[in-house]
């Protein structure tokens, strides 16, 4: 047997090309889509011993090399004699790595509807875990930028040990449930299972004299001033990451990250949208008729002066450039957008009703009006 004619690939074929052929392949003949077929069975047995060989680099160029002779004489291998091949297993078994390998773990999610068993090994269980820490601020805090102090209680690195879990400091020793891999196998049916190793909880290591302050772990928990500078400019929603401010990891494992959510507070006068800033500004019916000059206030705490052009309609905006918000990491800011609200004068004397009577009479100049009853007029024409 052949492995290469097995996968149905050339020699010269590089690695995508050999998992893409094992991947249909094991996805042909798996024994769930072909119950009871021996052969189907058989062929999935010789796919599967084949990638285990032609997937990892030293095995496929002893193979190319000297072909089915690397396996004669080695401790049994992966064609006969139920001897073990380099990762331990038995020839007769089939060793399928969930998490490790894209291939296969593909086809057990095309299968089962999972996924693989994520992150995993000696080393990667010992990473300290990420924390989140959500903060509100207002919009002027937003414009301005924020410095925040926070107080977190997390597991910081034990100073008794200096992380290393063991008294004195000595090293500890490979566990020898799992041969300090952190990991446990066994099989089932035709697939090897992988669970994290029970004695040393997935560090790959046992501390015979553990540190009386922090029982082994090589942590503690205590609180932590944590300073935060919050940029100007930042968006409602925005996140910030500290790298490794989460908690320390176990026995001089890495850090975590630590997390800020920021949100912004809604404000009684101004709306947000990107750079911009948005306020409604009433306009009296004579500024708006005549046109003028009135003061509004900015996001900076400052007053602005903006001309109002004469004849202007409720709803229109007028621009203040540069008065907007502030930019992250940038010295230019956005624009601020001023909505005229024109009001209608309330509570008139006899005298006031009467001269609007009269300027009612003579007004000659609504366009709005004028369009909007061209269209009626049009509109019931059609009909």
């Amino acid at each position: 047997m052949d492995y290469y004619e097995t996968l149905g690939v050339s020699k010269s074929a590089g690695d995508e090309e050999i998992k893409k052929a094992y991947r249909k392949m094991a996805m042909k003949y798996h024994p769930d889509r072909n119950k009871g077929d021996k052969a189907a069975e058989a062929k999935f047995k010789s796919i599967s011993e084949a990638y285990e060989t032609l997937k990892d680099p030293q095995k496929k160029a002893a193979y190319d090399r000297f072909g089915h002779e690397t396996y004669k004489n080695a401790g049994g291998g992966a064609t006969g004699g139920g001897g073990f091949n380099q990762r331990g297993f038995s020839s007769q078994e089939f060793h399928f790595d969930f998490g490790g390998d894209s291939a296969f773990s593909d086809i057990f999610e095309g299968f089962f509807g999972g996924g693989g068993m994520g992150e995993r090994g000696g080393h990667a269980e010992m990473r300290g875990s990420d924390l989140r820490y959500d903060t509100t601020i207002t919009l002027e805090e937003a414009f301005r930028g924020k410095d925040i102090e926070l107080k977190l209680r997390t597991n910081v690195k034990c100073d008794a040990c200096n992380g290393a879990g063991s008294e004195g400091g000595t090293k500890p020793k490979a566990c020898p449930s799992c041969r300090g891999s952190g990991k446990m196998r066994f099989s089932q049916g035709f697939f090897m299972v992988e669970k994290i190793c029970s004695a040393c909880n997935g560090t790959g290591h046992i501390i015979e004299n553990s540190c009386k302050i922090c029982n082994g772990a090589g942590r503690v928990s205590k609180y932590r001033n944590i300073s935060v500078s919050i940029p100007a400019g930042i968006e409602n929603g925005a996140r910030i990451r500290l790298a490794g401010e989460g908690e320390a990891g176990i026995r001089g494992g890495r850090a975590g990250d630590l997390y800020i959510f920021v949100s912004i507070r809604s404000h009684k006068l101004f709306s947000r949208e990107g750079s911009s800033i948005h306020c409604d500004v009433p306009i009296s019916f004579a500024t708006a008729a005549l046109g003028g000059d009135i003061e509004v206030p900015t996001i900076d705490g400052k007053k602005a002066i903006i001309k109002v052009p004469a004849g202007t309609q409720s709803g229109q905006i007028l621009k203040l450039r540069g008065k907007g918000m502030s930019i992250v990491r940038s010295a230019v800011r956005g624009d601020m957008m001023v909505h005229a609200v024109v009001e209608t004068p309330v509570n008139l004397t006899n005298r006031q009703k009467e001269l609007l009577q009269e300027f009612d009479k003579d007004n000659q100049n609504s366009p709005k009006s004028k369009g909007f009853f061209s269209k009626i007029k049009e509109f019931w024409q059609e009909l």
